[in-house]
């Protein structure tokens, strides 16, 4: 081949080369590529414990939400997709699984949580990742108090439910002066719960509250959540005189505990917070142990508001059992970051915390807005507690607040006259 005929084929090259290269840089051109970005879905990221009846209400809860959000046509041109990490009830897999949905999921939001221990570990990796967290499960209210203490890192996260431990405190404290003392006429109490970082929060607020409404504290005390054998503290509640248990479980087995006092047949009927006896399938699986227990809860399948029984109907066609709490809130936070983007006009993070500053939403069980803490507040119409007690073949009727009563309260059946 001569010099000029290898000159001709280089120039060729180059020619075609340059093309190629103009031809890229307009598939690539920033404006390309914003479009591309603008299109592209929403991420959730979604840490929880899966293994746990709360995690796995709170996935359906998410998907029930995106699908709706989906069908409309997603947020300013953008839908949304999830996924999930189990964060079980560990604070070293809890950071891990932050880590696994920010670093590598690259997820645009977060809406999750179960544990108190491992949210409050999970938040400096939050506040690094700088991603928005819609907290639906930990109640330590040490959770949103990082906010006030040092906004500028903490300011991503929120606690859309459930109210915190201190609110739950003071309801418990209704409960006690209002039906335990003023409709049953016990003033005699025992407190009993569990050794977790929420209880630790509740138990002194409640402790001193219920004094203060005229009960007498027979006996307070908290167990390790890995308790097993519960005849001993079943026996001090017995022997201290107290005509009423209130207890305080979340993450200690409550069907052990419900089980051990019914075949104990111990004369102290008791209600509280026990999450685990909020799932819908808690009378059944413990073959109707639980009778007369009372359990809080944040929504039962009653016109709450007017998204709560059509919310528990719909839930129910896509899951064997009605929701626990944590689905209630998982499913309004969806919709609550759908609408502070559409209010901001933005995906951008810092708009979008401002506009859920300003959140005045009507969820499944109240009305939703936040404190200077991004802290979910209760109050009439807002978030509270009420109180559901098991009944003969596993059905559940509201027997606090009074105006949501749904049923007579009765008594365990073997103390029944």
């Amino acid at each position: 081949m001569s010099y000029s005929t290898k000159f001709r084929s280089l120039r060729r090259l180059v020619t075609a080369s340059a093309l190629l290269g103009a031809l890229m840089g307009v598939l690539v051109s920033p404006q390309a590529l914003a479009q591309a970005a603008n299109t592209k879905p929403i991420r959730i990221g979604v840490p929880t414990s899966v293994q746990l009846q709360v995690g796995r209400d709170t996935l359906t809860a998410i998907k029930m939400a995106v699908d709706d959000i989906n069908k409309k046509g997603g947020v300013l041109g953008r839908k949304f997709e999830f996924v999930a990490a189990d964060e079980t009830e560990n604070p070293e897999t809890g950071i891990s699984a932050i880590k696994k949905l920010t670093a590598d999921e690259k997820v645009d939001l977060l809406i999750g949580g179960y544990t108190s221990g491992v949210t409050l570990a999970q938040l400096p990796h939050i506040s690094a990742a700088k991603t928005i967290y819609l907290g639906v499960g930990a109640a330590s209210p040490s959770i949103t108090a990082k906010v006030k203490q040092d906004y500028d890192n903490y300011k991503y996260i929120f606690r859309v439910g459930p109210i915190n431990a201190a609110h739950q405190a003071r309801s418990l404290v209704d409960y006690i002066s209002n039906f335990v003392i003023g409709e049953l006429g016990y003033k005699n109490i025992a407190i009993v719960g569990e050794n977790a970082k929420w209880v630790q929060d509740l138990v002194p607020v409640l402790a001193k509250g219920a004094k203060d409404v005229g009960a007498d504290v027979k006996l307070t005390e908290l167990f390790d959540t890995q308790t097993s054998d519960f005849s001993p503290l079943l026996a001090k509640v017995k022997s201290s005189g107290a005509q009423y248990m209130i207890v305080v479980l979340s993450h200690a087995s409550s069907d052990v505990f419900a089980k051990q006092w019914h075949d104990a047949q111990v004369p102290v009927p008791y209600g509280g917070i026990d999450v685990k006896s909020m799932d819908g399938d808690f009378y059944s699986r413990i073959g109707g142990k639980s009778i007369s227990e009372v359990a809080a809860n944040f929504a039962v399948r009653a016109p709450l508001t007017k998204k709560t029984v059509p919310f528990f109907d719909e839930f129910k066609k896509n899951s064997a059992n009605y929701p626990v709490y944590t689905a209630f809130f998982a499913y309004d936070s969806v919709y609550i970051y759908a609408d502070a983007v559409k209010r901001a006009g933005s995906f951008d993070t810092d708009k979008v915390i401002k506009e859920l500053e300003k959140t005045k939403f009507e969820g499944v069980g109240g009305e939703i807005t936040f404190d200077e803490m991004h802290d979910v507040q209760t109050g009439k119409g807002k978030m509270n507690l009420i109180f559901a007690q098991w009944q003969d073949k596993g059905e559940r009727a509201v027997i606090y607040p009074k105006e949501l009563r749904t049923g007579n309260f009765i008594l365990p059946p073997w103390m029944k006259k």
